[in-house]
């Protein structure tokens, strides 16, 4: 299996070395001491994500590497001392992924660079924190689709505080909304945060949300700054929400009816304003039903309620979605865009898409790894036995 490929950059040899030695066995790894090696690295190879020190000695700034990774539209994750976590945040942004602080939780960077990489292969959109200049410009739907109508309602609702639950299939687009939902909103300016709450055990969780002081367990060897903090006066997107156990909802709860929470293992009640988004595939009334979904919770995340149609009733959106990934792949290798016969259009209409966008992504990228080299058109041939 072909590892996913990682820049790390850090101008201390010990720490580059530590993270090849710890991040080899789940990453193809590349190490750069400094701005202008990682920055000649980038423009020669393919990235699915980069982490990198915010302070790289001298003037030397990983805002700069930052900057190059938007660009590339590369996931990048800053690693920074506590006392820098203001810059980091600053950081988010101007586009950063996410930051870590040092000294470095392992557990925690892995769980966030399979979250970049997963988010660089995702449907629809890159998750990142911050939307990116093209963001308009992937959203991608016809004149008749079912989901542009959806959209129309989220930049209606937009403007209210109100917290909002997407429902939808997974692979639909249900992040793409939230990423509307904020940046219509007069939260705009601020965060919108993301937590992939199925990723997460309970433990890691509750100290990824809330936060936690050092020494409240094993590992704790500073404050860290849980997502509720990062987010003020922005937006709180929590994925998967269906996912999360009882310990974790009763605290949900009561940040809802107060506005206020404690880290793990402190006692300072901390006030911030944000909004939450909440999303799910899973049908959480039945969850209600069967107690194991607070009902006290679920009337309170669904104050605004959008379902998110799957992409077997949007088959208007199918060629225009096929066309825009067959381009984004074959820009990223570098190879001539292809004709697309009009046989393969209707094949791709008349399939059920169970995976939704997620599962068409995958086939344009699939399509685009095995097409001949000088093949100027891609035919029902090249597509998979499924579609036979």
């Amino acid at each position: 299996m072909t590892l996913p490929t990682l820049l790390v950059v850090d101008d201390e040899k010990n720490t580059r070395e530590a993270l090849k030695k710890l991040l080899a066995t789940e990453f193809d790894i590349c190490i750069a001491p400094a701005v202008h090696e990682a920055q000649e690295y980038i423009q020669q190879q393919y990235f699915q994500a980069i982490l990198t020190d915010l302070r790289l000695g001298g003037h030397q700034s990983g805002l700069d590497i930052v900057a190059l990774a938007i660009q590339k539209h590369i996931p990048c994750i800053v690693m920074t001392a506590f006392g820098d976590v203001d810059t980091a945040v600053d950081a988010m942004k101007n586009g950063a992924f996410d930051f870590v602080t040092k000294p470095i939780n392992l557990q925690r960077l892995k769980i966030t660079l399979r979250q970049a990489v997963a988010n660089k292969n995702d449907s629809y959109s890159q998750n990142v924190n911050v939307l990116p200049a093209s963001f308009e410009s992937r959203v991608i739907f016809s004149e008749h689709s079912p989901f542009k109508r959806t959209m129309e309602y989220a930049t209606k609702i937009a403007d209210s505080n109100a917290n909002v639950l997407l429902f939808g299939e997974t692979g639909t687009g249900k992040e793409i909304l939230a990423q509307t939902i904020h940046q219509s909103s007069k939260r705009r300016d601020h965060l919108l945060v993301t937590v992939h709450c199925a990723s997460l055990s309970s433990t890691l969780l509750e100290s990824e949300l809330f936060g936690h002081e050092k020494g409240a367990f094993t590992g704790a060897t500073a404050r860290h700054m849980g997502r509720f903090e990062v987010a003020d006066r922005g937006t709180l997107f929590l994925d998967e929400i269906g996912e999360i156990d009882g310990n974790i909802q009763v605290k949900l709860l009561r940040f809802l009816e107060t506005r206020t929470f404690e880290r793990v293992g402190g006692t300072e009640s901390i006030h911030v304003s944000l909004r939450i988004i909440a999303a799910t595939h899973r049908n959480l009334l039945q969850m209600v039903q069967r107690k194991t979904f607070r009902e006290d919770l679920y009337y309170r995340l669904n104050v605004i309620e959008l379902k998110v149609p799957p992409l077997r009733e949007r088959c208007d959106d199918i060629p225009l979605l096929f066309h825009h990934y067959i381009g984004i792949f074959c820009q990223e290798n570098a190879i001539p865009v292809p004709k697309i016969s009009p046989q393969i259009i209707e094949k791709l209409t008349h399939y059920p898409w169970p995976g939704n966008i997620r599962e068409l992504r995958n086939t344009c990228e699939s399509i685009i790894a095995l097409l001949p080299k000088n093949q100027d058109e891609i035919t029902v041939n090249d597509l998979g036995e499924k579609f036979s």
